[in-house]
């Protein structure tokens, strides 16, 4: 059986990770599927993308049991933020969190733009608890997500937080299940796609020059002038991404 399971509705992809015996658990094998599917059904024509966990498990770490080493990192942090990982997609992600999402998972959590949390969601990055550690990405990005004391809660008192606070500090974005994180990607796939690419960048962090290309597109487009257009005739705008 695929460790990854990919399904396509109109402009919606979703990616569900298939390793229920080992709990969504990550290893070489998944994290290059997930880089690997998540670029082909963007190039595909994908406009937002869904990841979640099949089982009861959004994704329990990183798999101790098989190849952890340099390899396995490499591939790991290129799936996440890498030049062709989940952060440097043109298209928005989603995290339909179906359970626990620790360590690995929490991080693959934090990879997608926006998380929708089942009530059986947690969050933990337990390194302490392990001996191990996480690149500085992981750190900054939950204390950007969750706020600085959260991430500390997280790093240092190596806590576990449920779905409650985790909406409450922003980790979570909306309370539902995978069918409202489809939902929820359906209403976005309607936007306009450079917006939503440049706007992405942006907050990822893209130098000057990237930004100011991304924006310069955006109202050079023709989707600019479709939303114009639909105003007019008040009707809802159909996007192209051109």
């Amino acid at each position: 059986m695929s460790v990854l399971d990919t399904r396509r509705d109109g402009a919606v992809s979703l990616l569900e990770l298939r390793r229920p015996d080992r709990r969504n658990a990550l290893d070489l094998e998944l994290c290059r599927a997930i880089t690997a599917a998540a670029r082909a059904e963007v190039a595909a024509g994908a406009r937002v993308l869904v990841v979640t966990g099949d089982g009861t498990s959004f994704c329990s770490g990183a798999d101790l049991t098989g190849v952890y080493g340099e390899e396995f990192l490499h591939a790991l942090y290129g799936m996440l933020h890498g030049p062709d990982g989940l952060t440097g997609l043109p298209v928005p992600v989603i995290a339909a969190v179906n359970g626990p999402a620790i360590g690995a998972g929490t991080q693959l959590a934090l990879a997608c733009d926006l998380r929708v949390a089942d009530e059986t969601a947690r969050f933990a990055v337990p390194t302490p608890r392990n001996g191990m550690a996480v690149d500085a990405w992981t750190i900054r990005r939950l204390a950007d997500v969750a706020g600085g004391g959260v991430a500390r809660r997280l790093m240092i008192a190596a806590e576990t937080i449920d779905r409650s606070a985790a909406l409450a500090c922003g980790l979570a974005d909306r309370a539902g299940t995978l069918d409202d994180a489809l939902g929820w990607a359906h209403e976005i796939a309607a936007l306009a796609p450079l917006s939503l690419a440049h706007n992405k960048a942006v907050l990822n962090g893209a130098d000057d020059a990237a930004a100011e290309a991304s924006f310069a597109a955006c109202w050079a487009s023709d989707d600019v002038r479709e939303a114009a257009a639909a105003r007019v005739e008040k009707r809802p705008p159909v996007f192209t991404g051109r």
